[in-house]
């Protein structure tokens, strides 16, 4: 209190005479300054902390990476996406105008059994070149998302020349698990849903395992059941989430360009009749659009998947650091991750 009565204000408390006059050291000791509790923040060289991941954190990691790295992102897969649906486009134009291997000669006196054979047949002839031209370019664009977004971890550069030279090599490997991956996930899928399901998160880190570890087919498909083991439901409920996004914004983009293509006079019953090729060509300009947009959001997610995996079994984080050239992360003695890899970059 001051002699008025009224609180002293701060000004007065700062002019009290047992103050020492400014420039001099006050005659009791200063306080300590406070402790930092828990371990120091985790390094960020790249789009992520080196340090396990959460869930905003690998979906933010992915969108990160794709703003970092647009050309070798966005460009490459733009490209890719051109170029697959540009191909399809074409077969399809071949099949329907230069071939008659569409269209069935059976008789009207033919039998509804004769009637599906040939219909599976057609369907066949146009489902056989579309998987064999989107497995072809969905490896080669996931090889090079993959080796792009481990950069991204890193903060490193990388060109798309880079990143095809360091899956060269591994292709035909890469190439071999990817349609062994699918065989599986499908005939786990025909014989009850449960177990494509299962088999789908269980081995879906496989390719990325091949792509930055170096391993083998069988040793990739190990690599992934041994990461998800004890976290498949984290695993599923991540890549089920990265789905739906881009899902979603496949949708926002493709829908108007259908409706644009007949696909909204086919869906009121107006009176025009749509325009089949012109159809065509504004399907594929959608799914060149949206696939140019969700192959590196979902590529990038499943690749932080991985190393997420990685950090919280093996210790990766402390090896990804000293590949970064920044401080290793350091944890108390009876923290120490049991490495059941040797952790290795790439």
């Amino acid at each position: 209190m001051t002699e008025s009565g009224g609180w002293s204000s701060p000004d007065d408390q700062s002019r009290r005479p047992q103050d020492p006059p400014a420039g001099q050291q006050p005659p009791y000791p200063m306080p300590p300054p406070p402790q930092q509790w828990g371990p120091p923040p985790a390094a960020k060289p790249g789009v992520i902390p080196l340090r396990p991941l959460g869930l905003g954190e690998i979906l933010d990691g992915a969108i990160a990476a794709i703003r970092s790295y647009p050309k070798q992102m966005l460009g490459v897969s733009a490209l890719v996406s051109t170029i697959s649906n540009l191909l399809l486009v074409g077969v399809m134009f071949f099949m329907i105008y230069q071939t008659d291997w569409l269209y069935t000669t059976l008789p009207l006196s033919a039998d509804e059994g004769d009637r599906a054979i040939a219909e599976l047949q057609a369907t066949l002839i146009l489902t056989i070149p579309s998987i064999v031209i989107t497995m072809l370019v969905g490896t080669f664009l996931n090889g090079v998302l993959t080796v792009v977004m481990g950069k991204a971890v890193l903060g490193q550069p990388v060109t798309v020349g880079e990143a095809w030279n360091h899956i060269k090599p591994r292709f035909g490997a890469l190439l071999g698990l990817s349609v062994l991956y699918t065989l599986i996930v499908i005939v786990g899928t025909v014989l009850l849903v449960i177990p494509g399901i299962w088999l789908y998160v269980l081995l879906s880190l496989a390719s990325t395992a091949l792509i930055l570890e170096g391993a083998t087919v069988g040793k990739a498909f190990g690599r992934s059941r041994l990461l998800v083991t004890g976290a498949w439901w984290r695993t599923c409920g991540i890549l089920l989430l990265a789905v739906i996004m881009a899902s979603l914004l496949a949708q926002i983009v493709q829908i108007p360009l259908i409706l644009a293509g007949g696909g909204l006079n086919a869906a009121t019953g107006g009176g025009f009749e749509p325009n089949n090729d012109l159809m065509l060509l504004l399907t594929a300009l959608a799914g060149i659009i949206a696939e140019t947009i969700t192959r590196p959001f979902t590529s990038g997610v499943t690749t932080l998947i991985y190393i997420d995996r990685r950090m919280r079994r093996e210790g990766m984080d402390i090896e990804l650091a000293r590949q970064a050239g920044v401080t290793p992360p350091q944890y108390p003695q009876q923290q120490q991750y049991p490495p059941q890899q040797p952790p290795t970059a790439w």
